[in-house]
């Protein structure tokens, strides 16, 4: 006898018609998440620093109801006016998914000052904390669940390659502060997760770090090769999604095997 079993639901399960907020959207893993979403059928608020590329990556978007948003992300006193503006354009929100980050590269760490740590402490941490709070304030005190899904690295566990010690303890802060939000939103029904990915193909992972130290950090990989961002795009969707309606505080690792924990 054949057992009929009912077909799963696609990707991005509970997402279309919704709205969606993605920073670091012109960047390139976050064009490649952008674009993820708007294929599911979410409405996205595209965020980036450069109002006229954000809005740009929105046009270009299949579907229809997206907006891109220009705001400096270090001015923490902005993020409850961006939660507000993003859902004034796409509707209710389901999901913050943050990607944007800084990095600066100091090959000898003699070389990194203090200003360069503000910078990405700045940018990569405490505008993370201060996006996930607003972000989740603003859903608790609507009344109804989300997710949000921050972008951490392979660096949180690495301590980084390639000039990034600053950026990647920054990531790791991002891990351990996903933790303590998914606990502190778990009742509000707020998950929170992130995602740490190995080497992908952008043009910020290739800045600065010299061709053959590529070479020799993906010939580490398993499987041989970097991510595209494409392939990092759709455990961003997954997390948001109701396909991971039981998963708060996790870090995803996406690194081809370069790390297994």
């Amino acid at each position: 006898m054949t057992q009929e079993h009912a077909q799963a639901p696609p990707l991005g399960a509970g997402l279309a018609g919704r709205g969606i907020v993605v920073t670091g959207a012109t960047g390139g893993i976050g064009v490649a998440v952008a674009r993820a979403f708007a294929d599911c059928g979410a409405r996205v608020a595209a965020v980036d620093l450069a109002a006229d590329e954000a809005q740009a990556l929105a046009a270009s978007l299949p579907g229809d109801g997206h907006v891109g948003i220009g705001v400096d992300l270090v001015d923490v006193q902005a993020h409850e006016g961006l939660v507000r503006e993003a859902e004034e354009a796409v509707g209710p929100l389901a999901a913050l998914v943050h990607l944007a980050a800084l990095l600066h590269r100091k090959h000898d760490v003699r070389d990194v000052d203090e200003a360069d740590w503000d910078a990405q402490v700045d940018v990569n941490l405490k505008a993370t904390f201060f996006l996930n709070r607003a972000f989740a304030e603003a859903l608790r005190e609507a009344g109804r669940g989300g997710a949000i899904v921050n972008f951490s690295s392979q660096g949180w566990w690495t301590g980084g390659f390639g000039g990034s010690v600053v950026y990647n303890a920054t990531k790791g802060g991002i891990v351990t502060m996903t933790r303590g939000l998914a606990r502190t939103y778990a009742a509000d029904g707020i998950r929170v997760n992130s995602v740490a990915p190995g080497l992908v193909d952008t043009a910020m992972l290739s800045d600065g770090l010299p061709p053959e130290r590529l070479q020799a950090l993906v010939e580490q990989v398993p499987l041989g090769r970097m991510a595209t961002p494409e392939e990092v795009a759709p455990t961003a969707v997954f997390l948001a999604s109701d396909h991971a309606a039981y998963i708060t505080g996790a870090t995803v690792n996406i690194s081809g095997g370069w790390l297994m924990y």
